[in-house]
């Protein structure tokens, strides 16, 4: 049966609170391509996207038995204030899809490779390795320009509450293609490493 992330790690990648919870998060390993700017607008995101699934779908067909599972994204800013006033512009992320573990560095860099040959998609697709641990996690749905209160929620209430503070980098997994999907009914699930 082939490896696939959202049956594997069910709660987390189909959880059904849409407020705060703690989790725990075991280790993983991801596609990932590093960016900055405005998500919307920068082509530097559009083509880490497109290399990321070339990447994903090419190892897959080569054999590698997982079912390709969403974009995930990590971000953060220099001052947190850009995301509360989405100051997009000045966001960095880092783009990943899951990867079983089992499929190694080569088997990637020969798919980045291929593709870099065969559909002319050069960019720098790496393996990140990531183990977020104990986490607050909750489904937002709705756009997501739109995460703004269940954000302010999280770092003004549950984690004081909780006495917690955030230790790993803001993780959202894009459940639905915004291409395809109404702004109302897209699932985004947010994660925040705590300690």
């Amino acid at each position: 049966m082939p490896y696939d992330v959202k049956k594997d790690l069910k709660h987390l990648y189909a959880p059904k609170n849409t407020d705060w919870a703690l989790v725990d998060v075991p280790g993983q390993q991801f596609l990932a391509v590093d960016g900055r700017g405005n998500p919307n607008t920068a082509e530097s995101y559009r083509q880490a996207v497109q290399a990321l699934y070339a990447v994903a779908y090419t190892i897959r067909m080569a054999g590698g038995d997982f079912v390709v599972g969403p974009l995930e994204g990590l971000w953060w800013a220099e001052d947190y204030a850009a995301f509360t006033v989405r100051a997009k512009d000045s966001w960095q992320w880092t783009m990943l899809i899951s990867l079983p573990g089992r499929i190694g560095e080569d088997t990637v860099q020969e798919a980045r490779e291929s593709v870099r040959r065969k559909k002319k998609i050069d960019v720098p697709v790496r393996v990140e390795k990531l183990h977020e641990g104990r986490c607050a996690q909750a489904l937002h749905i709705g756009p997501y320009d739109d995460e703004g209160p269940l954000l302010a929620r999280l770092h003004g209430e549950f984690l004081p509450a909780h006495g917690l503070t955030p230790t790993g980098l803001h993780h959202e997994i894009y459940l639905g293609d915004p291409r395809r999907t109404d702004p109302a009914k897209l699932k985004t699930v947010l994660r925040q490493p705590v300690g």
